[in-house]
């Protein structure tokens, strides 16, 4: 990750937010996040690599069936109505699943404000489940999710 990026994220852990006291999540699998409307999945080559190796097929057959190269990685491909290509009644590939869904929902679009979390409270039944997660460990996952952010927004605005 680059300096700036690095120097941006550590601003957040200063600022007061609407999660400085936690948030609840625990995945709980429902799918909704994998379907629906089109979106980006962005997965790197190790990624690649870890997903082949889970479905025990080669990498080469992981890209030529199921995810399509971008400039320095891969997009998980979409079957009918935007479904994610790794989800059929459950996602095949969670215990090595990317980090843009490892880190669902607490992307740095939906933690921005209280306005886009209550949105992504309104589609994922798992927020307010579970752990407690504290907001150091939220920036924290956030930080590790940036560069997917950055990336997304590079491919739609190019």
């Amino acid at each position: 990750m680059s300096k700036k990026r690095d120097g941006f994220i550590d601003k957040l852990q200063h600022r007061s937010y609407f999660f400085d006291k936690g948030i609840r999540f625990q995945c709980t699998q429902c799918g909704i996040c994998c379907t629906g409307e089109p979106g980006i999945v962005y997965i790197d080559q190790g990624e690649a690599e870890r997903i082949a190796s889970y479905l025990k097929i080669p990498t080469d057959v992981l890209t030529e069936r199921m995810i399509d190269p971008v400039k320095d990685g891969y997009t998980a491909r979409e079957a009918e109505g935007g479904r994610c290509i790794f989800y059929e009644n459950g996602c095949v590939i969670y215990p090595v699943r990317p980090i843009q869904c490892l880190t669902f929902p607490f992307w740095f679009q939906n933690m921005r404000s209280v306005s886009a979390w209550d949105d992504a409270l309104l589609q994922c039944p798992g927020i307010g489940q579970g752990r407690l997660y504290t907001k150091e460990e939220i920036i924290s996952i956030i930080q590790a999710s940036y560069h997917v952010y950055i990336k997304a927004l590079e491919w739609l605005y190019k």
